[in-house]
């Protein structure tokens, strides 16, 4: 692992900036106290004794697990120093003590049991709200604001999603409603759009007018989970319109994954393989619920820890999507069959660990507290992840995914480079998830005026990467590769498609798996351009593009590409 300070992009290493940080911004009290003093009691519940119970003094590393007489004992503590004692097990709240001054016995938690099933008629708490209502940001400001900046907050209002749901462009004009044909050995069919009428692009609801799909049960689940199969993303309120909202992730209790491939099940998106546990707040001891990352979280009864919250399992029912018998999304699966999801790969991670990185920075502060005006702890910085949720919005991030070296060199007449792109950081596919999004490697070879050399041999943009002026962003034709899953409808063999709401195929995929790498070679004509002592200009440069340029068109979506990665050459002819 590289040791400097600054990384080959001028920025902080990650590994040393993690120790600054400790050494200087992890408050002085964080820093546990030890002494000779002991703290010794028992966990209970309604029933009696709890076994296997871990008890641990609060935002400390100093904890242990109940005998099975629910007994436990707690030592290296300064003695006469008052500390919070914090009990939790899986299916009950946390529970704590407060002011216990060691040495001391006879300390009693009891555990409390949340509940198994859900209530229908709770009301979702929304991110944010007006001054005096409760609300996420009421209690967790800083934490709340680095999510709303995330593409979870706009799940729901997303424009690319709701005009591809809708059949409209940006402005709110609607393709007209598909058109079918009918055979009698297979019914009734879709047909291309009509040439002779205007055209916005694909919708779900051109397809299908009369159904509303499971699009929600991904975008906004909060709406979805009480009808899957019936949540139209076009009529929300309330917590909803934020799409995969905070008070919903945090009722999240279990995943259901087929036990035979780890994956969930097909043709059960999002919250089809939830167990959500929306609590009863007529319940004065189980009146809300909000499973997290801390085993000794400092509300009872209505906070406890959750172990899947921090495991990639939680995000792969929005991350694994089969229609029609087609893998369409697939981000969790490429995860778990790389070395990423092997605890004995050194580098090994979860999908949390990359997309929620520790610490948690808002406005050049750290966050040590994320509760700070309602009762909350100061802990680890480490210990607090981001809610960014980094993804594709993000351009220091795509960036950081991969890596990219090119060469070149005179071979006779000709001029040769050799780009070579891996996949260092990713744990999946790059790119991953909607097949919309696709890699396009330029190569540009030019002569001391500017003017291009003619490409002789090697692989081309494909026509999707755009028909028109390359300065504009079309470059269907120009020297260079594009990486990409395309898919191709059944019925209409229109291709690309981001419509896989009807049946497709994958026509072809040659994206980058995590740890791969791919090398294209070019060939560029340069005798009879070119003199002797001439300076060839090459600019090798990987785009991220959100969307295929002719779709981006249609629907008027304004998404600048980002780059990845870029290098530039220079090469004298001798």
């Amino acid at each position: 692992m590289q040791k400097e300070m600054m990384d080959n992009k001028g920025r902080i290493n990650p590994l040393i900036g993690f120790v600054f940080l400790c050494m200087v911004l992890i408050p002085a009290f964080l820093i546990a106290k030890t002494g000779d003093a002991t703290i010794s009691g028992m966990v209970s519940d309604e029933h009696g004794p709890v076994s296997g119970a871990t008890v641990r003094i609060q935002a400390t590393d100093n904890e242990t697990i109940t005998d099975d007489r629910g007994r436990f004992e707690l030592s290296g503590l300064a003695p006469e120093e008052a500390v919070t004692v914090s009990a939790w097990k899986h299916a009950y709240y946390s529970a704590k003590v407060e002011g216990v001054v060691p040495p001391a016995s006879g300390i009693e938690l009891r555990l409390i049991r949340y509940q198994t099933d859900d209530n229908p008629d709770y009301e979702w708490m929304p991110p944010i709200a007006p001054a005096g209502k409760d609300s996420c940001a009421s209690c967790k400001p800083a934490v709340t604001q680095l999510w709303l900046d995330n593409a979870h907050a706009g799940a729901a209002g997303n424009t690319r999603f709701l005009t591809m749901y809708n059949g409209t462009d940006a402005q709110g004009n609607q393709s007209p409603l598909t058109r079918f044909g009918y055979s009698r050995d297979y019914g009734s069919f879709p047909l291309r759009p009509d040439p002779t009428q205007p055209y916005y692009g694909p919708g779900y609801k051109l397809d299908f007018p009369d159904t509303q799909g499971n699009c929600a049960a991904c975008h906004t689940p909060g709406a979805a989970v009480d009808a899957p199969y019936g949540t139209n993303p076009n009529s929300l309120s309330g917590a909803d319109t934020f799409g995969v909202h905070c008070d919903f992730c945090h009722k999240v209790a279990d995943i259901t994954l087929n036990p035979e491939t780890g994956l969930p099940f097909e043709n059960m998106p999002g919250v089809l393989s939830m167990d959500v546990r929306r609590p009863f707040p007529d319940d004065p001891e189980r009146y809300q619920l909000f499973f997290g990352t801390f085993d000794d979280d400092n509300v009872p009864e209505e906070d406890t820890y959750l172990p899947l919250i921090e495991q990639s399992q939680f995000c792969a029912p929005c991350h694994f999507g089969v229609f029609w018998d087609t893998l369409i999304y697939n981000s969790f699966g490429e995860w778990l069959e790389s070395p990423y999801s092997d605890p004995a790969f050194e580098d090994a991670q979860t999908c949390q660990e990359c997309h929620m990185p520790a610490p948690s920075i808002l406005d050049n502060e750290v966050i040590t507290n994320v509760a700070p005006n309602a009762g909350g702890v100061e802990r680890d910085p480490m210990d607090i992840h981001a809610h960014l949720q980094l993804g594709a919005m993000d351009e220091d991030f795509l960036s950081d995914a991969v890596s990219l070296t090119a060469s070149a060199h005179l071979d006779g007449p000709d001029l040769v480079v050799q780009v070579t792109i891996t996949n260092e950081k990713a744990g999946h596919h790059i790119p991953t998830d909607s097949p919309l999004r696709h890699m396009i490697l330029l190569v540009d070879v030019t002569d001391p005026q500017g003017n291009s050399l003619p490409q002789v041999d090697g692989p081309t943009v494909p026509v999707w990467g755009g028909e028109g002026n390359p300065e504009q962003g079309y470059y269907g034709g120009e020297p260079g590769t594009a990486y990409a899953k395309i898919l191709e409808e059944l019925w209409t063999e229109v291709a690309p498609t981001g419509a896989y709401w009807n049946p497709t195929r994958i026509l072809s995929d040659n994206r980058i798996p995590a740890l791969g790498s791919d090398t294209t070679v070019y060939i560029f004509q340069a005798s009879e351009v070119l003199g002797e002592h001439s300076e060839v200009s090459i600019v090798v440069k990987l785009l991220f593009r959100r969307a295929f340029i002719e779709l981006m068109d249609l629907k008027g979506w304004d998404v600048p590409d980002i780059v990845m990665a870029e290098q530039r050459l220079v090469l004298t002819t001798d």
